[in-house]
Formats: C-alpha cells, sequence, structure tokens
C-alpha cells in the first residue's frame, strides 16, 4: 500500500452516512477519485456526534474501504462540520502599514486574518472560518484583489464563521481514535458550494442549499463573495420520520417509500395510485395511498423551505440572486422539489451535481448530489495546500498556524480548475425497497 502523499482525502461525517473519498488532482485540472468508502451513520444526529464509539466505527468502516480501492494508506483527513451551533458574524479589520510605499503583500492579507482570529469569542465558541469579502485601501472601496497596490492603510470586511467548541472536539476526538490526523475543518456548505457551483453563478449571484439526512445548509454569494451561511436543523430524515408516524410503517419501509414513490408535489402524483407493502412478521399487506404519502412529503418540505426563504430575505441579497437557487445533497433528487421550491420562493431553481471537475473514468458514484460535500471536501483540501505553499518572509513568521489553513479568496489554482466545459451526470436513486 502506498503512501498518502500529494492525496487529499475528504471525510463527511454525516447525519446518515459517513463518507471517505482519497483523490488527487490530475495535469488537466481535474479530480481523480482514486478511492471512496462509505458506512451508515449510527453516532450523528443533526450534523453532531452524539455517540462517540459509534461514529469511530463507522469512520474506520468508510476509510477502510476507500483504502482498499485506492491502495493508499490514509492518515490524514479534511473533515466537513455543520450542525444548527454553526453561527457567521460580519467584522471589518484594519491594517496600518509603517511602509505605505512598499507593494501590499499576501503577508499582509494574512496579517488581516491572523487577527480576526483573535477576536473574543462567546464562551464555547470558537472560529472555524475567516473569509475576506472585500479589501478598502485608503479610503478606495470595492477591492477584490489589493495585492501589489500600494498604501496606508488597509481595511477588509470579514465573513467569519463560528461553531461550537464542543462540537469541533467531538469531530477531531472520533477521527483521532480511528486512527486518522485532522488536518483541516471545512464548514460543509462552502465545501459543497465550490462542488456544484460555477463562478458565473456566484457572480450573479446565488443561493446553494444542500439537503442532507440531518441538516439543509445554506450557503449566499453575490459577486463572488461569500454573503451568508446558515445551517437549519432539519433534512430528509425528518421526511422518513413523517412518513413513519403517518403511514404507520417501520422506518427502513418509510425511507423506501420517499425514495421510490415519494413526491414534494402531492398534485402531481396518481389519485388513485397505491402501494402495498409487506405486513410485520406474518401480518397482512399494508396498502398506503401515493397521494396521501406525497401530501406528508409536501407539508415537510414546504416547512423546510420556508426557513431556507427567511434566511435568504434575512441575509439582504433576495432580490439580489441572479443565480436563483442550486439544490443539492440527497434530498434534492426528490421528486418535483425543484418546483415546489420555485412555488415558495418564486426564484429559478435547479440541481446541482458534483460532476464538472472530476475526471472522465471516475466512479460514477461520486456524480450523485449525495457526495456532493464530499468532493467539495476534496476541492477545498486542494485550495488550502495551493495555500500552504505559498512562501513566508521572515517579518510575518510568527503568524498563527492555524491561519495557514485558511483559504485566499483569489486562488490561482482554483481559477485553473474551473476551466473546463460543464458537464453533468444524471442517476437514478438506487432501488432500496425490500
Amino acid at each position: 500500500m502506498t503512501t498518502q502523499n500529494e492525496i487529499i482525502v475528504s471525510l463527511d461525517i454525516g447525519t446518515t452516512k459517513i463518507v471517505a473519498i482519497a483523490g488527487r488532482v490530475t495535469e488537466h485540472g481535474k479530480f481523480e477519485v482514486l478511492g471512496l468508502g462509505k458506512a451508515e451513520s449510527l453516532g450523528v444526529m443533526r450534523g453532531v456526534v452524539a455517540n462517540i464509539d459509534k461514529t469511530v466505527d463507522a469512520i474506520k468502516l468508510a476509510v477502510e474501504e476507500a483504502e482498499r480501492q485506492s491502495g493508499v494508506e490514509i492518515n490524514v483527513v479534511y473533515v466537513g462540520i455543520a450542525g444548527q451551533h454553526i453561527k457567521s458574524i460580519q467584522h471589518r479589520g484594519i491594517l496600518t502599514r509603517d511602509k505605505f510605499d512598499k507593494e501590499i503583500s499576501k503577508q499582509d492579507i494574512r496579517q488581516l486574518i491572523a487577527d480576526m482570529h483573535k477576536l473574543a469569542m462567546n464562551p464555547g465558541e470558537r472560529i472555524i472560518h475567516v473569509l475576506p469579502q472585500e479589501y478598502i485601501v485608503d479610503n478606495e472601496q470595492c477591492i477584490k484583489d489589493p495585492i501589489g497596490m500600494c498604501g496606508n492603510r488597509l481595511e477588509a470586511n470579514f465573513h467569519i464563521i463560528t461553531g461550537q467548541v464542543a462540537a469541533a472536539q467531538n469531530i477531531e476526538k472520533c477521527v483521532e481514535k480511528a486512527g486518522l490526523k485532522m488536518t483541516g475543518l471545512i464548514l460543509e456548505p462552502l465545501a459543497s458550494s465550490a462542488a456544484v457551483l460555477g463562478d458565473d453563478e456566484k457572480e450573479a449571484g446565488v443561493a446553494l442549499v444542500d439537503i442532507g439526512g440531518g441538516t439543509t445548509d445554506i450557503a449566499i454569494f453575490q459577486d463572488s463573495i461569500i454573503r451568508h451561511t446558515a445551517v437549519i436543523p432539519f433534512g430528509g430524515n425528518i421526511i422518513t420520520e413523517d412518513i413513519k408516524e403517518g403511514c404507520l410503517v417501520m422506518k427502513n419501509q418509510a425511507e423506501a417509500l420517499k425514495v421510490r414513490f415519494g413526491s414534494a408535489l402531492a398534485l402531481e402524483t396518481q389519485e388513485n395510485e397505491i402501494v402495498s407493502i409487506p405486513g410485520l412478521k406474518g401480518r397482512e399487506p399494508k396498502e398506503i395511498s401515493v397521494r396521501n404519502l406525497a401530501h406528508i412529503i409536501q407539508a415537510r418540505v414546504e416547512e423546510i423551505f420556508e426557513q431556507v426563504y427567511f434566511e435568504i430575505k434575512c441575509s439582504g441579497y433576495a432580490n439580489k440572486l441572479i443565480g436563483g437557487i442550486v439544490l443539492t445533497g440527497g434530498g434534492s433528487q426528490l421528486k418535483h422539489i425543484r418546483q415546489l421550491v420555485e412555488y415558495i420562493t418564486g426564484m429559478d431553481t435547479r440541481v446541482g451535481y458534483p460532476t464538472e471537475y472530476i475526471a472522465s473514468g471516475a466512479n460514477t458514484q461520486v456524480g450523485h448530489p449525495m457526495f456532493s460535500t464530499s468532493i467539495g471536501l476534496l476541492i477545498k483540501g486542494f485550495e488550502e495546500l495551493e495555500y500552504k505553499a505559498v512562501p513566508e518572509t521572515e517579518e510575518h513568521n510568527q503568524i498563527n498556524e492555524e491561519l495557514k489553513r485558511q483559504p485566499v479568496a483569489t486562488n490561482k489554482w482554483w481559477k485553473n480548475i474551473m476551466v473546463g466545459a460543464k458537464e453533468w451526470f444524471t442517476e437514478e436513486v438506487e432501488d432500496d425497497f425490500n
């Protein structure tokens, strides 16, 4: 088994599944997926670790499968974080430069970011990301990249993402108990947006909505700048629970009903269509109305997207998102969900697939929206590798070590990987109905 050299491994610790993907960048700027492992997640609730041992066991299973497929010994991983505890704030940083006639450098940007990491947080909270939005040089506003300019006063508006210390520590503890080292902790909606959004959409304005099992993650971009992030503590699992209670069936039967026969629009179903499912322990089969099933699903999806739309309006960009909404995640595969979202929000909506940056010939599974976060973690991992490669100068070698893992807003490698024709991959949901 070869060593993990110049190979990135992403670890998505989700509510329904844990996914490990090993990959590398090809000479054409695409991702070659070397191995994919997944395991059922039994120790995570709504994006937060609730049982250490069960989560560790699932991580080991997923990583071992990725190792077997790739032939690579995995030691280091980039991990995603989500959950209702995630918050975001806006803050402005200021740096007064002694040598104003000297060009602004990457190290000046690093210093500004390092200063943001020193902000006082509420007890029990920590900073996860410090994301530059725009810069101001000597009161000159709206500068996206000040490097190379001259000036005395450098300012920046930052989007700062915070989370609970305990939630991050529990993730790291699970990773370490699985025999791995966590080299980066990345907000999941940022990862998903890297996998499914194009440069043109981010510039025009777009809301990324990732519908996972336990959470629905939101990331809003405008003028190619991250403007708002949020995590709603509901996802596909709560729809399954509603079906279980509403139809009086087992949980696995409820999930299968949702996947095979579910619809987010009741009026799009046949009124007289009936599904018969096996009875429990020799009991008579149970008949389920597809129309009633759709009513149950639609009610919960409407509730979730009313909260999503509330977050979009709170961001202040609801009327500026020319690119509309992009849905991804496993929940985006629910029939007629796109039409319902357009009806609720009045915004153009499409489903995003993480296939644009995947090399041809890769495992076709990874093109499914349920792997958007995993592929996005790979992308963000390579971004951070590129960022770390920037040489330091002596006067800045005391900068906070954690800062070195923060991505730069304008990354040359990232621009290169965005080049290429857009391919779309569609895949039918696997038949899980028993």
